[in-house]
Parts: structure tokens; C-alpha cells; sequence
């Protein structure tokens, strides 16, 4: 799927959060130029970012309390998705399939 992004036959975008999770996991793994690496090439490959607001963090507060098995985290994803009309998720994450007016794109490793 990254693939069709790069090439441009899927049109896609990410969020600051996102972008949060590459930099926390690759450093807390102490690898910070993988840090780095990553998070270019994912700005390189989907260069639309969406910023995190106070309206999605409230949307969040209330799908992490109305949406049974979802995560905090899941919830600010799918808040950021819904309050800009995005309804497909590419994600290995099952949490997301009980989230109203999110549809997850079950990512496989031949999708990478």
C-alpha cells in the first residue's frame, strides 16, 4: 500500500500523532536516526499532515467513552479521521474495527 501512495495512485495523509509514534517508538528503542529516517520517509511518501486540535481531542473523549475495546490512542486517530471526513484507516490495529464511521484497510505484510 505505501507503494501506492508513493506513486500517487492512492491518495493519502497522516496526522501529527502519527508522526509523534514513529519519533516515540524509534527512540525508545534508542534508535534515533531510524527516528529520523522513518519519519522523513513518511513525510516524503505522504506530505499532507493534519495538526491535532482541541475539537479532536474532544471527539476523542467522547469515542473513547461511547466505543467499547477502543484505546485512547485509537481514539485520537479516528477523532482526527472523522472530523475531517477520512473514513478508511490502513492499520495492523483491530481496535479500530468497533470505531462508528471508521473502516480499517487490513494491512498484511504483502502490503508493505
Amino acid at each position: 500500500m505505501l507503494n501506492e501512495v508513493r506513486n500517487g495512485s492512492i491518495d493519502a495523509c497522516t496526522s501529527t500523532e502519527v508522526l509523534q509514534e514513529i519519533l516515540y517508538r524509534y527512540s525508545s528503542l534508542g534508535r534515533l536516526e531510524d527516528a529520523r529516517r522513518v519519519y522523513d520517509l513518511f513525510v516524503e511518501i505522504c506530505p499532507v499532515v493534519l495538526g491535532v486540535t482541541l475539537a479532536d481531542t474532544d471527539r476523542a473523549r467522547d469515542l473513547l467513552c461511547a466505543t467499547r475495546g477502543v484505546s485512547a490512542r485509537d481514539a485520537i486517530h479516528a477523532a482526527v479521521m472523522i472530523n475531517h471526513g477520512i473514513e478508511l484507516i490502513a492499520t495492523f490495529d483491530t481496535g479500530f474495527d468497533s470505531v462508528p464511521r471508521v473502516r480499517r484497510f487490513p494491512m498484511g505484510m504483502a502490503s508493505f
